[in-house]
C-alpha cells in the first residue's frame, strides 16, 4: 500500500517545505513498499528529506537538515 501522495501526507509532514515534503513522502513510500511499518516509515522519511534538502539547497533547509 502507498498511501501518501502531493494531496494527501501525514499531517507530521506538513511543517516541510515542499521540495522536502515531496522527497518525505518518496521516501516514507518506498518504506512501506519494502514492509517498514507507517510509524517508522514517517520518522525516518522526515530525517532523510531534511537531509537530502541541506543537501540540494532546498528552501528552509540547514546545513545540519534541521529545518
Amino acid at each position: 500500500m502507498v498511501p501518501w501522495s502531493a494531496e494527501r501526507y501525514p499531517a507530521s509532514m506538513s511543517h516541510l517545505p515542499e521540495p522536502v515534503r515531496m522527497k518525505a513522502v518518496e521516501i516514507a513510500n518506498a518504506l512501506l513498499r519494502e514492509g517498514m511499518d507507517e510509524g517508522r516509515a514517517i520518522r525516518i522519511a522526515i530525517v532523510r528529506a531534511k537531509q537530502w534538502g541541506a543537501r540540494h539547497g532546498a528552501p528552509g533547509a540547514t546545513p545540519d537538515g534541521l529545518i
